[in-house]
């Protein structure tokens, strides 16, 4: 075993031996301040969420505001039943849902290795910062006639507006973690004969993935923007062209029902990924923490 493998194990080491300290209060709690205190995050989540609809019941109930501007829930519930049983929602779902995992996985896929790339080899950051610069800067709206004459009006032009949505924010957020990896890291590995393999491997890989996860998080609502933008233009189907159908002939009901499914869809995304983040939070690096 070298030098450099023994430094890393001695860190790792250090890691395992600390143990987290007891929370006094939790244990002393009776069983059912315990239940709340461990989950206290979804307990009021739920709470406010169910105060929110009931006070829109209520408002629509008594109709304080025009039910063409707000609708209730009772009838966005209505209207989603509706539309499951006539099958047009399942069709919708199908193809928006095609239409996101695709461009997000081609994101990912490109996002992530010409992000680690250009962050570590200098003279390609030269030569791709301004283009990255440049699209990232430009709405996606503005592009999309342009897809539309390059790949046409069918599925493909939705995913590529996807794909261009969700791709910058893993790459910009990628080729940061490279280029900000701590100096001084770099400095003792190389000081323990390390090579660029070892280095990119033990200490570049490691400080960078919880950064990675972050840009995938904010390529996540990059994506679902794109989808919901992609279908407003030649769509026939998926849950934009639903808003914008409902929107024009409103049916108030009906654009609520595609805006929560989007919602939905973004929560369940971005806790998927908040999970899998906070399993490699001890791989970030800690801000004024002692050496």
């Amino acid at each position: 075993m070298d030098r450099a493998e023994e430094a890393r194990e001695g860190v790792a080491r250090g890691r395992v031996e600390e143990a987290p300290l007891v929370d006094v209060a939790l244990a002393a709690a009776s069983p059912l301040r315990r239940f709340y205190l461990t989950s206290e995050r979804a307990i009021l989540g739920v709470a406010s969420v169910a105060a929110v609809l009931l006070a829109w019941e209520w408002v629509a109930a008594r109709e304080l505001v025009p039910l063409v501007f707000i609708s209730s829930p009772m009838r966005i519930a209505k209207a989603a039943v509706e539309l499951a049983s006539s099958g047009d929602l399942w069709n919708d779902l199908r193809v928006s849902g095609i239409e996101f995992f695709v461009g997000y996985a081609m994101s990912v896929a490109v996002g992530i290795p010409l992000g680690i790339a250009t962050g570590w080899y200098r003279r390609l950051f030269y030569l791709l910062d301004p283009f990255i610069s440049g699209l990232y800067a430009t709405p996606r709206v503005a592009l999309l006639p342009l897809i539309i004459i390059w790949v046409g009006i069918g599925i493909w032009s939705k995913i590529v507006v996807v794909f261009l949505g969700a791709v910058f924010p893993i790459l910009i957020n990628t080729l940061a973690a490279v280029r900000t990896t701590d100096e001084r890291l770099l400095r003792a590995a190389r000081s323990f004969g390390a090579d660029d393999l070892q280095v990119f491997r033990t200490i570049v890989l490691p400080s960078s993935v919880p950064f990675i996860l972050t840009g995938l998080r904010l390529g996540v609502g990059r994506a679902l923007v794109g989808v919901v933008v992609g279908e407003l233009y030649a769509a026939t189907a998926g849950i934009g062209f639903l808003i914008t159908v409902a929107g024009a002939s409103f049916q108030t009901d009906k654009v609520f029902v595609g805006i929560l499914i989007i919602a939905a869809a973004g929560m369940v995304s971005m806790e998927v990924l908040s999970r899998l983040e906070r399993r490699f939070e001890k791989w970030r690096p800690r801000v004024g923490a002692a050496p």
